[in-house]
């Protein structure tokens, strides 16, 4: 007997769009994980360490850069360490093509905006990066605040979240976080937030299940299907 939930049902407990959703940023709103697994093994190549299979690089996206490396390469020296954090820095700025939302995110945004939802991120990006990828997608207007990790601790820690919603005024139960890797989905469980899975990037499918999310989807226009409500005010000032 498979005792298992069935993840891809909308569970009941979600009811209508919430307060606040908080979503992760590469691999989850922006196809970006190919240029992040790009970078590394570029970076490897310089300092001349074999390159990794692209899988474990996949494996450890969501994380802090710092984290990332040390998750990946854990024997290595401080002294790689940080020139390989360098020059992923440097390959991952070096790439020209701009980075592309998801078909259906920035439909998502928009309409999630128009329904009343505050709107935020929380990225193990460089804040750099993900400033630089806002400006790429035109997407930076849609969200009321975003976190990465060089302002808090990594995923799965519950700290960006935690921020986020004291920044919004914003209770755990009245918040979705939607992330594509199961950092997400812990990160999410830690701060007592609603946890939702999307299948379109980093992590496969049986990763985010073990994860046990509230709800896995497969595309983004999923997660704009619900009830409307009254648009949710934020009183706190910028931090």
């Amino acid at each position: 007997m498979n005792d298992i939930p069935d993840f891809t049902r909308r569970p009941e407990h979600l009811g209508e769009l919430p307060r606040l959703v908080i979503f992760d940023w590469d691999g989850t709103l922006a196809d970006s994980t190919g240029r992040i697994v790009t970078a590394f093994q570029r970076s490897l190549e310089q300092l001349s360490h074999p390159p990794l299979p692209d899988e474990a690089i996949r494996g450890i996206i969501g994380l802090s850069l710092g984290n990332a490396i040390a998750e990946l390469l854990p024997d290595v020296d401080v002294g790689f360490h940080d020139a390989l954090a360098t020059e992923y820095h440097r390959q991952y700025f070096a790439i020209e093509e701009p980075v592309a939302l998801y078909a259906a995110a920035e439909d998502l945004l928009k309409g999630l905006g128009q329904a009343g939802c505050l709107l935020a991120i929380a990225t193990g990006k460089s804040r750099r990066g993900l400033d630089r990828a806002l400006a790429q997608t035109g997407a930076g207007d849609y969200f009321h605040c975003t976190w990465t990790a060089e302002e808090s601790q990594s995923k799965p820690h519950p700290a960006m979240l935690e921020a986020i919603l004291d920044y919004t005024g914003s209770r755990p139960t009245e918040a979705w976080m939607v992330g594509d890797t199961d950092f997400d989905l812990l990160m999410a469980r830690h701060a007592g937030t609603h946890a939702i899975g999307i299948t379109h990037g980093a992590h496969p499918r049986e990763r985010l299940v073990a994860a046990r999310p509230d709800w896995l989807v497969d595309h983004l226009a999923q997660l704009n299907d619900a009830e409307r409500h009254e648009p949710a005010t934020v009183t706190k000032t910028s931090a």
